[in-house]
């Protein structure tokens, strides 16, 4: 496993490298207005490398590479750059170049762009779709976003139970091709109620005449559509899916979602657990115009300010002890920043639980005890700790008395918070990366500065 996880991380570290020396080769051919070897990196790149290498760029550049961009690459692009980015690059496009670049991308990825596409654009777009394709978008877009109706796409390739695997297979040769990531084919009834799959290994290594309800596969469960994005993932993420049929109530098969959307759910998590932990946001373009970013940002920091004004006026109300004690002054961000570190801790790890949906029941309860025992235990070991290093500093064995059992108390209720503020900001419909650290932070400080300043009003000036 550890061999595996430095692969991996060694793996992961190359890539980047990469990355780095290919913007460095394209900024430099940039400054020197030779456009050629530009064109010919760029167009030497997948989609998704070439829209990691838009959103890295800034804007100026950005639109210069965008027109060297092969367009039988743009609507791929632009599936895989952030909301804010694409809106940028599709307002440097006329409404024809637009419609050519999006016209042939699948449905899924096209409902992802259509809804921040110009109206008239999306009316010319829909005009150039015939009625089937039309249909099958109009019935994704119909799906609540971040669920599996809006994940799927219902290019779907189906067979009868009852016919055999030759029939099967000159079906595929008229038909001609298949959908990316067709590892299965899916066996529905008549009524296109959906009845398991077979593996196209299967199809081609079985006897022509033997019947698909023979080989087919009854046993993998399908997604109902309006399952929610978080839930898919886990579920590919269980199976080791490739694909996974899609459902209505009925069990009629709607669609398929296919592990490249899983991956994009996935990524997008985890960089919305990063941005939401500082009030940002992953669809954020990282070049975005000055006052535009000042604007988001204003917010979580005003709210950020409120918070340090309640922390503010609880040592306010210890000024006589801090005038008295200047020592207490000294040493309170050591009880501040020891409790809020420790609730980072707990926090993050209480969001991945809810993330990968295994806080449930008595599951939350288990948590929030082992996590105070874990508090506990650390805010004694590191009060014994702070509170000897006090000593050697002040010599007063009195002021190592409160810091220690400050700091023992505010890990406790560090660990305490860092289990129930996501849980109950969850409950409330709240997105706890968004709003949890500010609350964590407020509650360790206030109890912090409230359990020192206290303690040592009670035993240094008694």
């Amino acid at each position: 496993m550890a061999a595996r996880f430095r692969a991996r991380a060694m793996a992961e570290i190359s890539r980047h490298e990469l990355a780095s020396r290919q913007l460095k080769l394209l900024s430099e051919a940039l400054d020197s207005g030779r456009l050629g070897p530009v064109r010919r990196l760029v167009n030497t790149l997948s989609p998704a490398e070439i829209g990691n290498l838009l959103e890295s760029l800034p804007p100026a550049k950005r639109q210069i590479v965008w027109g060297l961009v092969d367009p039988e690459d743009d609507g791929e692009v632009l599936v895989h750059v952030g909301e804010e980015v694409s809106e940028g690059l599709l307002d440097a496009m006329d409404h024809d170049e637009i419609v050519a670049a999006v016209g042939d991308l699948d449905i899924d990825d096209l409902a992802d762009l259509v809804e921040d596409l110009p109206d008239q654009v999306i009316e010319q777009l829909l005009r150039s779709m015939d009625r089937e394709n039309r249909e099958r978008l109009e019935q994704v877009l119909s799906y609540p976003e971040d669920t599996a109706g809006r994940l799927m796409n219902p290019d779907v390739v189906t067979v009868r139970g009852d016919v055999t695997v030759d029939v099967v297979l000159r079906y595929l040769r008229l038909r001609g091709e298949v959908p990316d990531h067709t590892d299965h084919l899916f066996v529905v009834s008549r009524r296109n109620q959906y009845l398991g799959r077979i593996a196209v290994t299967a199809l081609l290594t079985q006897d022509p005449s033997t019947p698909i309800n023979e080989l087919m596969d009854d046993e993998q469960p399908a997604i109902p559509v309006d399952t929610f994005a978080e839930e898919v993932a886990q579920q590919f993420s269980d199976h080791d899916w490739i694909s996974a049929p899609v459902i209505d109530e009925n069990n009629i098969l709607l669609g398929r979602i296919t592990i490249d959307d899983v991956v994009d759910i996935i990524r997008e998590q985890a960089e919305h657990q990063v941005l939401g932990a500082a009030g940002l946001n992953e669809e954020d373009d990282l070049f975005s115009p000055v006052h535009r970013a000042a604007r988001r940002r204003s917010i979580w920091l005003g709210v950020n300010l409120v918070t340090a004004f309640l922390a503010a006026s609880v040592i306010g109300q210890f000024s006589a002890t801090l005038e008295k004690v200047v020592a207490l002054a000294v040493l309170m961000p050591i009880v501040a920043s020891m409790g809020g570190n420790a609730g980072l801790q707990t926090m993050t790890l209480t969001i991945r639980g809810l993330a990968l949906g295994q806080l449930v029941g008595d599951s939350a309860r288990a948590l929030l005890i082992k996590e105070i025992l874990v508090g506990l235990v650390n805010g004694l070991l590191w009060a014994v700790l702070v509170a000897g290093a006090a000593w050697l500093w002040f010599r007063d064995p009195r002021l190592s008395l409160v810091i220690g059992a400050a700091i023992a108390i505010n890990l406790c209720v560090a660990a305490t918070a860092g289990v129930l503020i996501p849980l109950t900001l969850r409950r409330m419909g709240i997105d706890p990366p968004l709003a949890g650290g500010v609350v964590l932070t407020t509650v360790t400080d206030v109890v912090g500065f409230f359990v020192f300043l206290g303690l040592g009003t009670l035993v240094l000036l008694s």
